[in-house]
């Protein structure tokens, strides 16, 4: 009767969870009071059987409660305060040319990332160099570029009439 009462309170669970990763708990604890092996949840769930091992015993040593996520900061930066500043400083204010790169006006993900192995020896992927930035409060915008010879009048008869007349074409 008890394990009816434990598996009614996994199910509800399971239906009131928003979160993909806590209905996979749910899921595992369900499967586990149904008598199915650690082993075998370990392939429904397509997880290590050492993690479902943890959530069961997570989950009788707390109940249901003891299963809920908790906030995660992840693995420290590899940068220091100071270098993070100075990475901010030479994005923000140079071009990747000033800093030695050749050719290259506008900074992208990859400049960046060749800059902080270069300056300090720790090598980042695209996303993990993405990451610092938006951290360091920066964000990646395509350049756009003007005309700096051009006739304002031109430009704003095309902006303001040109311009919509050949989206309403398309």
């Amino acid at each position: 009767m008890e394990k009816q009462i434990e598996l009614e309170k996994v199910i509800e669970a399971m239906k009131q969870a928003k979160d993909r990763r806590m209905y996979e708990r749910y899921q595992a604890i369900y499967l586990h009071l149904k008598g199915t092996s650690m082993t075998a949840i370990a392939d429904i769930l397509n997880r290590n059987r050492m993690t479902v091992s943890s959530y069961i015993h997570t989950y009788k040593n707390g109940g249901l409660p003891a299963l809920q996520l908790e906030y995660s900061s992840g693995a420290p930066s590899r940068l220091t305060k100071e270098q993070q500043a100075q990475l901010k400083q030479t994005v923000a204010y140079s071009v990747p040319q000033e800093v030695g790169f050749t050719a290259k006006h506008n900074w992208t993900l990859e400049l960046i990332a060749s800059y902080v192995e270069r300056q300090w020896g720790h090598r980042y992927s695209l996303r993990g160099i993405s990451k610092v930035m938006e951290r360091l409060g920066l964000s990646y915008t395509k350049p756009t570029y003007t005309l700096a010879a051009a006739d304002p009048e031109k430009q704003r008869q095309f902006t303001e009439t040109t311009f919509p007349d050949l989206k309403k074409d398309c």
